[in-house]
């Protein structure tokens, strides 16, 4: 347990063409558990049950995963896309403004920004919310450049070599 120590959040953004943001975060999430103190995930896109949901499972009540996007897709207004992207938006701010997770993270925040399903201005208002003691963690490629300044730090991965580049599909327990 962290003990009397005053918790100060930060806020991270995981990003880039490479493998490993959701990764990245999930170790947070990992090392968070280890000391008791609370995590929510909330994917925005993904839409499919796989490996870090069972192991999530496991981890109550110290980690706990809201799927609730629609599947990798573009944003027409109007869409459930749309609306399952609001809603993961107003679920994180709920959460975040409630107390609700020491440690909140937006899995694929950045691509549903990318693919027109919320704004940056929704992003920020995010951002300018957040409890000082709330561990922010916001996932996925091109992450805005207005986030990327207002956060404490920046991780790009970068992609230099990928076994799908050699017929080598996504397998089950390693890359989902």
């Amino acid at each position: 347990m962290t003990g009397k120590r005053k918790r100060v959040g930060l806020v991270h953004v995981y990003t880039g063409d490479g493998k490993g943001k959701t990764t990245a975060a999930l170790g947070l999430a990992l090392r968070a558990a280890g000391y008791g103190l609370k995590t929510v995930m909330i994917q925005f896109i993904k839409a499919t049950e796989c490996g870090e949901h069972y192991a999530a499972s496991r981890l109550q009540p110290y980690l706990r995963i809201e799927q609730i996007g629609n599947g990798f897709v573009t944003g027409e207004p109007g869409t459930p896309a749309v609306r399952h992207a609001a809603h993961a938006l107003w679920t994180a701010r709920s959460i975040m403004v409630s107390d609700g997770a020491d440690v909140l993270i937006l899995d694929e925040i950045n691509c549903a920004v990318a693919c027109g399903l919320i704004g940056v201005s929704d992003v920020i208002a995010l951002l300018e919310a957040r409890p000082a003691h709330v561990e922010l963690v916001l996932t996925g490629r091109g992450a805005p450049a207005e986030v990327c300044e207002r956060a404490d730090l920046v991780t790009e991965m970068k992609a230099r070599k990928h076994p799908y580049q050699q017929g080598v599909l996504a397998r089950e327990g390693i890359d989902f």
